[in-house]
């Protein structure tokens, strides 16, 4: 199995939305985008997402996702309440990196692409006082690890 970080395809041709990374405009809030491809159908990838081990991958150790309304939490601060959860297509969480933390959004779409799947994941609503100083490689991690778990 192999996979690969890449840019994410959202971001448009006219030079003010990255395709990957962060954008920001001065005093406004900023959006970190990271996309990953992943050597497994959208069902491998999925069932990976929601399992234990899948999640922690992504969210942190301890981190467990429930239904819709439902509150997670992992063992090293972040946490928050899933807000959207479609099976084989998407989950949104909110997020706070910690008990202090102002309240983000984590959209993470999969994204068939030929016999692999495309992770995307869109960290949005963020500010200057957000503690996580590194969300883009804090992302591309998570999406290693959680790649590397598939299977």
């Amino acid at each position: 199995m192999s996979s690969e970080t890449q840019a994410a395809p959202e971001g448009g041709s006219d030079g003010l939305t990255p395709r990957s990374g962060t954008e920001s405009a001065e005093g406004a809030q900023q959006t970190v985008r990271v996309s990953h491809r992943v050597a497994a159908d959208v069902t491998d990838v999925w069932e990976h997402l929601v399992s234990p081990a899948g999640t922690a991958a992504l969210f942190g150790a301890g981190a467990e996702l429930g239904t819709k309304g439902e509150s997670w939490r992992s063992h090293d601060g972040p946490h928050g309440v899933l807000r959207s959860y479609h099976p084989l297509e998407q989950v949104r969480v909110s997020w706070h990196a910690d008990d202090d933390g102002p309240a983000s959004l984590v959209d993470l779409h999969l994204v068939p692409d030929g016999d692999a799947t495309r992770v995307d994941i869109v960290h949005e609503r963020l500010t200057s006082t957000d503690a996580h100083p590194d969300l883009e490689g804090h992302w591309q991690r998570a999406l290693d690890r959680f790649a590397s778990g598939v299977g």
